[in-house]
């Protein structure tokens, strides 16, 4: 009896531990050997494939080398060769640049080359510019072949003949050119606001810039970058010549010197605009840049 007891009693306890055994290996152990099984696998699948992959792949799609650099950080690989402006660095490119002497005599400080802006003079600086003009060692000389012209013409005979004749019209004609001089460069310009200053065009055919140039002695610029007419040219040669009056003898006709004086700086001011418009292709065309 005691034998069939402990029969039946193990049986039971066998009967119920066999199903939580089964619950547990479906739950934890059986299941995480399945798990790790396939992560294993599935692992060396994909280091297969990548390995597969990444050795049919680098010979196409290869990315090019890294660029070594120094210590300073930069690269070491040479640089992408730069563009450089067609004539940038040609020395025969010298259109509408003037110099500030023609021949390297003749002053030219009021020329401005082509397609040049700049700031307005101020007034010591328009003082500056008309005394360049007038002690210029190249003035002296102009001044000694226009009074050898007006004693050869005889446009004053009471100044006579013979040295002192011609001493008494150098200084007039010097004295001339020198208060035409500051009065269209400084005086005048710094009460009307104009520029005195010559603003070349540089370019274009001869008649085209031949107008311009004499054309300039009636237009001008204005401090502002505008045009206008020009009062400093018209009516500063004119005042110069009304005050050379005071100083020519009183037996001369004064309205008729005064007109010619006054002709006389106008027209010797178109001549050297035509000259410093010009200047840049003749000195390219004869002396190949050289002045």
């Amino acid at each position: 009896m005691a034998v069939v007891l402990a029969g039946l009693l193990a049986a039971s306890v066998q009967a119920q531990e066999t199903p939580s055994v089964r619950e547990q290996s479906r739950e934890g152990t059986a299941p995480s050997v399945l798990d790790d099984s396939s992560l294993t696998t599935n692992v060396a699948l994909t280091d297969v494939s990548s390995t597969d992959v990444s050795q049919n792949q680098t010979p196409q799609n290869q990315s090019p080398p890294p660029t070594s650099t120094t210590k300073s950080g930069t690269s070491s690989l040479p640089d992408a060769p730069s563009a450089t402006p067609a004539g940038a660095n040609n020395p025969n490119d010298q259109f509408g640049k003037q110099p500030k002497r023609i021949l390297g005599i003749v002053p030219n400080y009021r020329a401005v080359s082509a397609n040049t802006q700049l700031p307005p003079l101020t007034f010591k600086g328009e003082l500056w510019l008309a005394t360049q003009d007038t002690f210029d060692y190249s003035y002296f000389i102009l001044v000694a072949g226009l009074a050898g012209i007006d004693m050869a013409s005889k446009s004053e005979p009471a100044f006579g003949q013979g040295a002192q004749g011609y001493g008494k019209y150098y200084w007039h004609n010097f004295v001339d050119g020198g208060i035409e001089n500051y009065m269209t460069e400084a005086i005048v310009p710094v009460i009307t606001r104009e520029d005195p200053r010559y603003y070349t065009m540089g370019k274009g055919g001869f008649v085209k810039r031949t107008g311009y140039a004499v054309t300039r002695l009636f237009i001008t610029r204005t401090n502002s970058g505008g045009s206008t007419f020009n009062l400093s040219e018209i009516v500063g040669a004119g005042a110069a010549a009304g005050i050379g009056n005071t100083y020519y003898p009183a037996q001369s006709n004064p309205w008729v010197k005064t007109y010619q004086r006054w002709g006389t700086q106008v027209g010797l001011d178109g001549i050297f605009n035509t000259l410093k418009e010009f200047w840049p292709d003749i000195n390219q065309a004869i002396f190949h840049g050289k002045y």
